[in-house]
């Protein structure tokens, strides 16, 4: 109790499913003050008004020991999370198309800019 931990989040697209964007997302928020345990496996967080809707005891599988100093942390303000603890990356414009060749096929693609918190990221999507 009194330790703080990072909450586990899934990045989620929606219909589609893009290439490198979800392994490079962050995958844990927080970090949150432990106030009990509960059972042998679950503890009980302190959660912000942002998540209030959400169950605060979570199974140990979802959390991880915060070992970090507190200026290298994902801010919960810019994501948007669901009861899943899901958040959507959304797309802004798109910038660029272009026409892969390949041997047998054409492939068209386009350069999409990404609404993230840390600025607006480009990829090239199908």
């Amino acid at each position: 109790m009194g330790d703080f931990v990072l909450l586990k989040v899934s990045p989620w697209k929606g219909v589609i499913r893009f290439r490198k964007r979800g392994k490079l997302s962050p995958r844990f928020i927080g970090p949150f003050k432990v106030i009990a345990r509960v059972g042998v496996v679950a503890y009980r967080l302190e959660l912000p008004e942002g998540l209030s809707r959400l169950h605060n005891t979570f199974h140990v599988s979802h959390l991880r020991k915060c070992l970090a100093d507190e200026s290298t942390f994902v801010p919960l303000d810019d994501i948007k999370l669901d009861e899943k603890l899901n958040y959507v990356e959304e797309p802004v414009a798109i910038l660029d198309r272009k026409v892969k060749h390949l041997r047998n096929k054409e492939i068209s693609q386009v350069l999409v800019r990404w609404k993230h918190k840390k600025g607006a990221e480009m990829t090239w999507e199908t």
